[in-house]
């Protein structure tokens, strides 16, 4: 629908809708929007020549890290590709590179500033390139969670515990509160850890993932687990069921794995018989329940790696990575299909595209520093001490 016939019908975009669009700014998120200077057409077809002149130009001074579920016409030009966290260190591990360019969404972006040296200057190529399951723990909501947890008697008891999909300041709160930092890959660690240093964890911001873990992993029971929703009175809980519980949990989720569905893993081992289904932990629980195996995106490259030619596999997670895990095991005769029938990228993730990155690194190579990503040096402080205890973990 045109803006004129928007206008005809006297529809008004939402603030939501404009959020979307780009055209607006959510000053309670950790996003931005705003994207200075011109941005190439992404119908150029020049922009990868453009891409390669720009990074060959820039030479040692550029290190491009490229997420798992970045486009392909992004990951191309990655030096390295991996998870959040695993991005991060690498970025640390070369302090001679000047620039970190971070394809990426924020929380990943401040991570990796985080842990690089002053001198390095970590960029996103988009700043509008967010999380939503991180934009669903504020500091300010937090801190309200806090009290809330004093007012009950029990924050003494309580170890924070926040997944590493997260913004610089709920990381800073987990470091003051004597918490530790989570991937996906060692969250059962983090748990046992946190188990031993108190009696209760609240697990942010990721209810599926710290249920998954506490119940699959640590043996819990749902019982053992109350979700906490920042958008309710005393987070919609008694003093009581605080009280009782083990696992207070976020109400927050990932937009892509919380689509995952029981019917999706049913419809899937009706339409292909003898296929395994491999979902991410931060899916609901019926789904990872119900799954044959479950474990980080590093894990299921790597089972898919191991896996036997001729073998079948549905995976839950993000659309651009299972398509590409399909095309690379093609040849070995690796039958590789997304959970779901619908299609579902992650949007924010695809907010880094080519126009983007080359407008990046031709601002680089010129000399213009653009989209710098910088945790202030208090909050840094305290959410370096967080990750420290997670590098710590036995």
């Amino acid at each position: 629908m045109t803006t004129a016939q928007t206008q005809e019908l006297d529809v008004q975009p939402t603030p939501l809708a404009l959020l979307l669009l780009g055209r607006e700014a959510d000053p309670r998120s950790e996003r931005g929007v705003e994207c200075p200077g011109d941005l190439p057409s992404p119908s150029d077809p020049d922009l990868v020549a453009r891409a390669r002149a720009a990074k060959e130009k820039l030479g040692d001074k550029v290190f491009v890290l490229g997420h798992h579920y970045q486009r392909d016409e992004v990951i191309q030009f990655a030096d390295v590709t991996g998870d959040s966290f695993k991005l991060a260190r690498d970025a640390a591990a070369r302090p001679e590179a000047e620039y970190i360019v971070f394809c990426g969404v924020h929380f990943m972006a401040e991570s990796a500033d985080i842990l690089t040296s002053d001198d390095q200057k970590v960029v996103l190529p988009d700043l509008a390139a967010g999380c939503s399951m991180a934009d669903m723990a504020t500091a300010e909501q937090v801190a309200e969670c806090w009290d809330v947890l004093t007012e009950a008697g029990i924050a003494e008891q309580v170890v924070p515990v926040s997944y590493m999909n997260s913004s610089a300041d709920i990381k800073a709160f987990t470091g003051r509160h004597g918490g530790t930092i989570c991937t996906s890959s060692n969250a059962e660690r983090a748990l046992n850890w946190a188990f031993e240093q108190g009696e209760k964890v609240l697990f942010l911001p990721d209810q599926h993932l710290g249920r998954n873990t506490a119940v699959r992993d640590l043996g819990m029971s749902l019982e053992d687990c109350v979700v906490y929703n920042p958008h309710k009175p005393n987070g919609g809980l008694t003093a009581e069921e605080l009280r009782a519980a083990k696992m207070i949990l976020w109400r927050g989720h990932c937009s892509v794995h919380g689509r995952f569905s029981l019917d999706s893993v049913d419809d899937v081992r009706e339409r292909i018989p003898g296929v395994n289904v491999l979902v991410h932990p931060e899916c609901k629980h019926e789904v990872v329940a119900a799954a044959d195996y479950v474990g980080s995106t590093e894990y299921i490259i790597k089972a898919l790696e191991a896996a036997p030619a001729g073998s079948k596999w549905a995976i839950g997670t993000e659309l651009n990575l299972v398509r590409r895990l399909a095309n690379r095991f093609a040849a070995e005769d690796k039958e590789i299909v997304f959970l779901d029938k619908t299609v579902c990228f992650c949007s924010t993730m695809n907010r880094i595209d080519l126009p983007h990155l080359v407008w990046t690194l031709e601002s680089l190579a010129e000399g213009t520093l653009v989209n710098r990503i910088e945790v202030d040096p208090e909050t840094e402080k305290f959410a370096k001490l967080a990750l420290e205890r997670m590098l710590a973990l036995p």
